[in-house]
């Protein structure tokens, strides 16, 4: 089982998980209490994060939550339920800041070393060696690998095709709703004027990715068959992702990982009028 394959399994596990689990379904995911969304000049709702590093008052769940950041980066969510604004499109700057971003991240450069030694203890890309030399190129390819995606994936055909690069988390509905929602993603985007199209940047992405690794992975093999299964396990693990990212909240709640959420009704939040006007999340009740 490669490191693809095991994402894939894991967040096939996680989301059965959730769907045997009661308090998944009909339940709304709101920001936290302190999180306060706002109406820009354009009308739109800057939501505000869901996850903040000064909510949290001990050193191991600060360093959980630092390490889990790059799960919510590239989510997006309305802060109240039912009908209101729209949330604010992203420019062609803020898509290359949202790449920046999740690139550096820690999680990025933990799982590039997680997998340069997968691919080390396999001996894939042999003429990269074994010791500490072999690894450290493992290690330079499988960052690149990385790099590479979100370059595509969140910047450049997002920007060519004017789709969000972010995924949208349901904010309410059943558990096998969210989850075909979920898996439905790499085909289905969202474009910047709130529109729905089809998921072209998904698809670019994955053919860009396995076309410029056989540069840099001397173990590739080429040809077209090769590179279209790359292609294919490339949209796979993505749609992995995105079953992770809609049920986070409910694996961090059930496995009492430090991430703030909260169950609220579904109703839609409180809100005064005009530019830059403050939403308050959807209420909680107290647990």
């Amino acid at each position: 089982m490669n490191k693809r394959e095991a994402l894939i399994v894991a967040a096939a596990l996680c989301s059965i998980a959730v769907l045997r689990s009661p308090s998944a379904a009909g339940q709304q995911i709101a920001a936290p209490a302190a999180a306060v969304a706002t109406v820009n000049d354009n009308g739109c709702v800057q939501a505000a994060p869901l996850l903040s590093l000064s909510d949290y008052d001990r050193r191991f769940k600060k360093i959980a939550a630092f390490l889990t950041h790059k799960i919510e980066l590239k989510i997006a969510q309305k802060p109240y339920a039912g009908k209101g604004p729209p949330l604010c499109r992203l420019d062609t700057r803020e898509k290359f800041a949202l790449f920046v971003r999740n690139v550096d991240e820690p999680l990025t450069f933990l799982a590039a070393g997680f997998n340069a030694g997968l691919a080390q203890a396999g001996n894939d890309d042999a003429a990269f060696g074994q010791g500490a030399r072999g690894y450290g190129q493992r290690f330079g390819a499988a960052l690149t690998d990385d790099v590479a995606g979100n370059f595509f994936g969140t910047f450049l055909y997002p920007s060519v095709f004017c789709e969000d690069p972010r995924y949208y988390r349901l904010l309410n509905g059943s558990a096998k709703r969210r989850l075909g929602h979920a898996l439905t993603h790499v085909f289905v985007a969202r474009a910047d004027s709130g529109e729905h199209l089809v998921n072209y940047s998904e698809w670019f992405t994955a053919a860009s990715s396995a076309a410029l690794q056989n540069l840099y992975h001397p173990g590739n093999r080429r040809g077209f068959g090769p590179a279209a299964t790359s292609a294919g396990v490339t949209v796979a693990t993505d749609m992995g992702w995105d079953v992770l990212r809609e049920f986070w909240p409910e694996i961090t709640r059930t496995f009492k990982l430090p991430f703030l959420h909260k169950v609220g009704a579904n109703k839609p939040a409180r809100r005064s009028h005009g530019a830059g006007d403050e939403i308050s999340p959807v209420p909680a009740p107290s647990h």
